[in-house]
């Protein structure tokens, strides 16, 4: 019986810790404004802390999400993110925002967020949505799910999964999307895969999607942009 009880404990603390260390560590202060000067301060979640005594409003606002971001790029979409790295006052809080322009038939493509879960709100206009599944069982592999958003619909994409957003409309889409991690990261799929630094071997690529590697170098030259 003891031993059972041991196990259990273990079991427990194992999935505690794995939780803890899925997100964003919570705060031990009231804030910590990001500095990249190291002079007089404490490192914290990867940034410097400022000195509170020091800390003004400003650290914590950002103006311009009322302005549209430019969408004249081949994927006809725009992502104007407010994270840690251009709000300050964010560092140690888990939390971000994104504002996501959308020409007509504009696509934010599939990609992931490895650390933050995404919930959309669209404002303006009409996406199709989805996310896929990782590979939870032979029943559900890669499951699609998908849905048709309108002017106050929300998605959620949970954390680390493969989504897009696709705007099927004839007129400009807006949604917003806020984040659980101060800086969320992003992972374009394409982009990633074809326009890596330095690049995968082609060998690798085309054993991989079963294509000639000419296809291989054809796609490379597709993914030198982002919608960022």
């Amino acid at each position: 019986m003891a031993f059972k009880s041991l196990v259990l404990t273990i079991a427990i603390m194992a999935v505690l810790s794995s939780t803890s260390h899925a997100f964003d560590p919570s705060p031990l202060q009231d804030f910590c404004v990001a500095l990249d000067d190291s002079k007089n301060a404490v490192f914290v979640n990867g940034k410097f802390c400022k000195d509170p005594n020091l800390v003004v409003a400003e650290d914590f606002f950002k103006a311009g999400l009322n302005m549209p971001g430019n969408t004249s790029n081949p994927l006809g979409s725009a992502v104007t993110a407010v994270n840690v790295l251009n709000l300050p006052g964010l560092n140690t809080l888990g939390i971000s925002l994104a504002r996501i322009d959308y020409a007509p038939y504009g696509l934010n493509p599939p990609h992931t967020h490895p650390r933050g879960t995404e919930i959309l709100l669209v404002l303006e206009g009409t996406l199709y949505v989805g996310f896929v599944l990782s590979n939870p069982g032979p029943n559900m592999k890669n499951k699609l799910f998908t849905k048709i958003l309108h002017p106050g619909d929300v998605f959620i994409f949970p954390i680390g999964l493969i989504h897009f957003q696709f705007n099927v409309g004839k007129t400009q889409a807006v949604a917003f999307a806020g984040l659980s991690s101060q800086n969320s990261g992003d992972i374009t799929i394409a982009n990633a895969v074809f326009g890596s630094d330095p690049p995968i071997n082609d060998d690798v690529l085309a054993k991989a999607f079963q294509v000639d590697k000419k296809i291989v170098d054809y796609l490379r030259l597709q993914f030198s942009w982002d919608n960022n």
